[in-house]
Order: structure tokens, then sequence, then C-alpha cells
């Protein structure tokens, strides 16, 4: 079992930043791969971005890329979700996840199924 929890979330102006983290315990923390996704009211869940184990390969959605930046401390059984230029379009709950494969991902990063493990989410709120 893994447990997740994600913390950092609030309220911000556009064009403000925020920090997201989400703290893994149950198992060894580089033994799988991380992501954040988020979903806004009335939408579907949508992939933001993900890690590799290692941290050596990224990936992220296109919306937020050069924008959002992903990393983990694997010391720290933590990954974060760097939100910079945020815009109101980002006003979403962000939920991280965990893939229990050692290398790359067990699926498409993209899709929620590859995904085994979900924390509870964090609201991150935008003002215009």
């Amino acid at each position: 079992q893994v447990q997740l929890v994600e913390s950092g979330g609030g309220l911000v102006q556009a064009g403000g930043s925020l920090r997201l983290s989400c703290a893994a315990s149950g198992r060894t923390f580089n033994n799988y791969a991380m992501g954040w996704f988020r979903q806004a009211p009335g939408k579907e869940r949508e992939f933001v971005a993900a890690i590799t184990w290692s941290g050596g390969s990224t990936h992220y959605a296109d919306s937020v890329k050069g924008r959002f930046t992903i990393s983990r401390d694997n010391a720290k059984n933590t990954v974060y979700l760097q939100m910079n230029s945020l815009k109101p379009e980002d006003t979403a709950v962000y939920y991280c996840a965990a893939d229990l494969v050692h290398l790359g991902y067990s699926g498409s990063y993209y899709t929620e199924s590859t995904w085994d493990y979900w924390g509870q989410g964090t609201q991150v709120t935008v003002s215009s």
C-alpha cells in the first residue's frame, strides 16, 4: 500500500506561483513513478505532469509546459509541482498519483488507469 498526501494548495492571483508537495509513505519511494493530475469543476480529471523513479524523465501536458515543473526528492519521499505564471484556467483540485513500476511507466502516463494510488487532492484557485 502507498499513502499519498498533497499539500501546498491555496488561493493565488493570476501570474503568481504555488508549489505543491506530495508526501508518500508505505513503500520504497524510488520504486515508482509519480504524477500530477487535476480536475476542474464540471470537467474530467486530466493529466498535468509525470516523473520517472529516477527523476531522469519528465512529461507535461501542453497546457502547462514551460510554466510548471515536476521534481522529486527520493530521500524525503516527496514529489513537487512548482507552478508559475498561474492562470485562472489552472483552478482545479490537484491530485498526485503513484505508478508502481521501477522503469518508465506501466502504461501511458497521461492515462488515469496507469496510476495505482491516488492522494485526496489539494485545491488550487487562481483569481483573475
